[in-house]
């Protein structure tokens, strides 16, 4: 199987979608705001598990297109509002929203976008009830990211944060996105209620799973290949795994919090992070999750669909970028 194949087959649907559900509008430079990150590219990783999750429980994929492309405009709204809050100058290799159009500009495109999410989700074509429950997990999950990103952002303030807050804030900020991606497919395909809950729990432990992961690659991939600054959680002071594990073994990092430490400083950190164990105790903790969640697929048929949905999930933790 080609895992980036079938996903890019399915991400290319949204691609189009994106153009047909949201085309530029008036203010035409507000909407131009609103699709500059999709233009850039990304890996339609959470729509392309909301499509596998409507094959895998025997649902229409057609039929679940603007559910993929909410879900992915509501990530978008959140890498906006991401950037605005973390001072991040590049996004997937080009300069940020915010630094293009301004912050009021930035604000605006990923509200619209946040807004934009619900009114595409309504086009899909279910029973009201089914609908009431998709509008009730996606509302859910957008006040679980905001309460997240308060959470992520409250932990700088702090020199100490104990892993199990952290859990709880990886969960809400970046997990539940992909519980509720998997949820909606399965509710959309007509699952049953234990195939629906079993999705999100794949999505939900996946995605910690694909968080911890990322902080990692924040560390060890190059800024070619990243698209943005290197190191940038442990010059913001981000209470990643890798920092709060390094904390508790009494590892010095001069560089954390340091918003102006040089490519030499982040390199030494990094050396010391690797020496002492901490990055391989992230890596350990993320194949953890993502075992846990691939194991909450048992309730499924054997399908092309699941294997695909396995081998995303295992891609989330083996992706170099």
């Amino acid at each position: 199987m080609d895992l980036i194949k079938e996903i890019d087959k399915r991400g290319k649907r949204v691609n189009g979608s994106i153009h047909n559900l949201m085309p530029i509008g008036r203010p035409d430079e507000l909407y131009r705001a609103m699709r500059y990150l999709f233009d850039a590219g990304g890996k339609r990783l959470r729509p392309a598990t909301l499509i596998l999750a409507t094959e895998a429980v025997g649902g229409n994929p057609d039929s679940v297109i603007p559910a993929a492309t909410a879900v992915e405009l509501v990530h978008n709204f959140t890498l906006i509002h991401d950037d605005i809050m973390d001072q991040d100058e590049l996004r997937r290799g080009l300069p940020s929203v915010h630094v293009k159009w301004g912050l009021s500009g930035a604000i605006l495109a990923g509200d619209t976008l946040y807004s934009k999410a619900f009114h595409i989700l309504s086009k899909c074509k279910t029973d009201p009830v089914r609908m009431v429950e998709c509008l009730t997990v996606m509302s859910m999950t957008c006040i679980e990211i905001c309460e997240g990103q308060w959470m992520d952002i409250s932990f700088e303030k702090r020199k100490h944060v104990p892993e199990s807050e952290y859990m709880e804030m990886v969960e809400k900020k970046t997990a539940v996105l992909y519980a509720a991606s998997a949820k909606l497919g399965a509710i959309l395909g007509g699952s049953t209620q234990e195939e629906a809950d079993a999705l999100w729990d794949f999505g939900r432990l996946a995605g910690v799973g694909f968080q911890i992961f990322d902080d990692v690659l924040d560390l060890v991939t190059p800024e070619d290949v990243l698209g943005k600054m290197r190191g940038s959680d442990l010059r913001e002071g981000k209470q990643t795994l890798i920092a709060i594990h390094a904390r508790e073994n009494n590892v010095e990092l001069d560089v954390f919090g340091k918003r102006n430490a040089t490519k030499a400083e982040i390199e030494h950190a990094l050396k010391t992070l690797e020496d002492s164990g901490s990055v391989d105790y992230a890596k350990t903790t993320a194949r953890k999750f993502v075992a846990e969640g691939k194991a909450k697929l048992d309730v499924l048929p054997d399908t092309e669909a699941k294997d695909i949905l396995l081998a995303l999930a295992d891609y989330m933790i083996e992706r170099k970028f």
